[in-house]
């Protein structure tokens, strides 16, 4: 049973998902919103087009490394984005972002994962956003968190992934911020390192 994270909740990956987890993805959905029409005839629907992002950092909380919709995988190779989906159609995971712990360099200690609206809606107006952790082994999820919250912010500081001697600790971050890309947000994602 996955836990549904609470923001500031700090979970051990490997108590929750077992000593084994290697490998995790973190899975990102949507729906496009639902626009209502004259007396409630011919509405249809506003695509939105949320980003996926997970980023690098060192002890120093220099960035080391991000993968996002421009760049899909890491330098060494050991995170991958599956691909920009611009609409939200479809059912399950829009985007996902896998890691391999294994294969981080040891100079990364910590992977924050955000999420950007880069057409730039409020969070409050986003059908069915969530966020989700899975050990890629077994298909396990391990954690999730609800990202339809009513809000006026266009981003989201989800979670972070702090490296303890050979354990991963996650913790529900979500932290709001505006902007289309990552890089809007490094302001607001150092405080969290």
């Amino acid at each position: 049973m996955p836990i549904s994270l609470q923001k500031g909740q700090q979970i051990s990956l490997a108590k929750e998902a077992g000593p084994s987890l290697s490998t995790v993805q973190m899975g990102l959905g949507w729906d496009a919103i639902k626009k209502k029409g004259f007396f409630g005839f011919g509405g249809g629907q506003q695509d939105v087009d949320l980003d996926a992002n997970a980023l690098m950092f060192d002890a120093s909380g220099q960035l080391v490394d991000a993968v996002w919709f421009r760049q899909l995988q890491s330098k060494d190779g050991s995170v991958r984005h599956s691909g920009d989906n611009r609409t939200g159609a479809g059912d399950g995971d829009d985007e996902t972002i896998t890691v391999d712990l294994t294969r981080l360099p040891a100079q990364v200690t910590t992977v924050i994962f955000s999420v950007n609206n880069y057409t730039g809606q409020d969070f409050g107006q986003v059908e069915n956003a969530y966020c989700r952790l899975v050990n890629t082994q077994g298909g396990q999820e391990i954690a999730r968190y609800n990202l339809s919250v009513q809000g006026s912010h266009s981003a989201m500081i989800l979670a972070s992934l702090k490296r303890q001697g050979s354990d991963w600790t996650m913790t529900a971050i979500g932290a709001t911020s505006r902007g289309r890309t990552y890089m809007d947000n490094l302001p607001d994602i150092r405080p969290h390192l």
